[in-house]
């Protein structure tokens, strides 16, 4: 299996590795920065979610990458498409470390995937859905040209907004 590496402007989308552990396990750990992503986590937990990622390559051919910024080559959160098993669709999902939010990076990473969902994978539509408590993921939505496409109940419970993203 290869992951495939995107690059942007600022921006390198490559396979997760061992070594960005530190950086899951401290972003997991922030219940505030973690609170839509599952977290707050502990290492054990935040292993298991890097593993995951991995894995998620293996099993569906897609998946979530390390964003690493390109002039630091820190790495700074993940962004992918995902499709957890049991639930009725996939999505574009993405996390960023707080001390790298408000600089556009998680849309940079969002419209890489979302390119490569339409251009590589060949699907019909590239969609995201989120927490409706979780204003800032619904605000890229949109900044992404991203429409309402349904309302679907989820298998933890919850009433989500599917939208729809374009290929820009």
């Amino acid at each position: 299996m290869t992951i495939p590496t995107l690059e942007t402007e600022r921006l390198v989308l490559r396979a997760p590795e061992a070594s960005d552990f530190p950086v899951y396990r401290s972003f997991f750990a922030d219940a505030d920065a973690s609170q839509f992503y599952g977290g707050p986590l502990d290492a054990t937990a935040a292993w298991r979610v890097l593993a995951a990622d991995l894995g998620h390559w293996a099993l569906r051919g897609f998946g979530r990458w390390a964003v690493v910024e390109r002039a630091s080559g820190r790495m700074i959160g993940g962004c992918g498409l995902w499709w957890a098993e049991g639930w009725p669709r996939s999505e574009l999902t993405w996390w960023i470390i707080p001390a790298a939010r408000r600089m556009g990076y998680a849309a940079e990473a969002s419209r890489a995937a979302i390119g490569f969902g339409y251009r590589t994978l060949g699907w019909a539509v590239v969609e995201t859905h989120m927490n409706d408590a979780n204003v800032a993921a619904r605000h890229l939505a949109e900044k992404l040209g991203g429409t309402i496409a349904a309302r679907e109940a989820f298998p933890d419970g919850l009433e989500r907004n599917i939208y729809a993203l374009p290929d820009r």
